[in-house]
């Protein structure tokens, strides 16, 4: 502790991996900023998807779904459900955690509910679209649209940032 008179020591700052400069503790708050942003994005599709599940019982055409897909629609629902409770288990972490110098546990965990959540929305938007694909096409066609919807998730959600992972890395060792 600086005593009077004397100017107090600057927060010590390290250049993390991507050469910022920049306290332990400004590093938790952009990246919890960028958590945030994130979960934003993600939750204002859920809220969508989750809309037109709860919509959809109280149409009139509901009472001719067969029981496998009024099975299927349920299945829908509960993931519809499951991914809102896991986008905001984060901010429900860090309220609870507000002002317990715990930011760097908040943001890995909002870290790893981001990814569960973006996994349960991936399955929920595959499902709604075999479902709709279903009721006004028939099945055959619902698991062409699920299985088409499938590969561009997995190509544009992991390949892709698989690969421009390898080639960053690969330009940052010859750095």
């Amino acid at each position: 502790m600086a005593s009077r008179g004397e100017i107090p020591a600057a927060p010590a700052v390290d250049a993390g991996p991507d050469g910022r400069a920049e306290t332990p503790s400004e590093r938790a708050d952009r990246n919890w900023d960028d958590v945030l942003q994130e979960l934003r994005v993600l939750q204002t599709g859920t809220q969508i998807l989750t809309g037109f599940l709860l919509a959809v019982a109280f149409q009139p055409a509901f009472d001719d779904l067969t029981d496998p897909q009024r099975a299927f629609y349920l299945v829908l629902l509960v993931l519809a459900a499951l991914s809102a409770i896991i986008a905001l288990a984060p901010v429900a972490m860090h309220r609870s955690l507000f002002r317990r110098l715990a930011k760097p546990d908040v943001v890995l965990f909002g870290h790893r509910a981001l990814i569960g959540a973006l996994a349960t929305v991936g399955v929920l938007l595959i499902g709604v679209v075999a479902f709709v694909f279903d009721v006004v096409l028939g099945f055959d066609p619902a698991w062409i649209a699920a299985a088409s919807l499938g590969a561009a998730v997995v190509i544009l959600w992991l390949v892709v940032p698989g690969y421009l992972r390898r080639h960053h890395s690969r330009k940052v060792d010859r750095s």
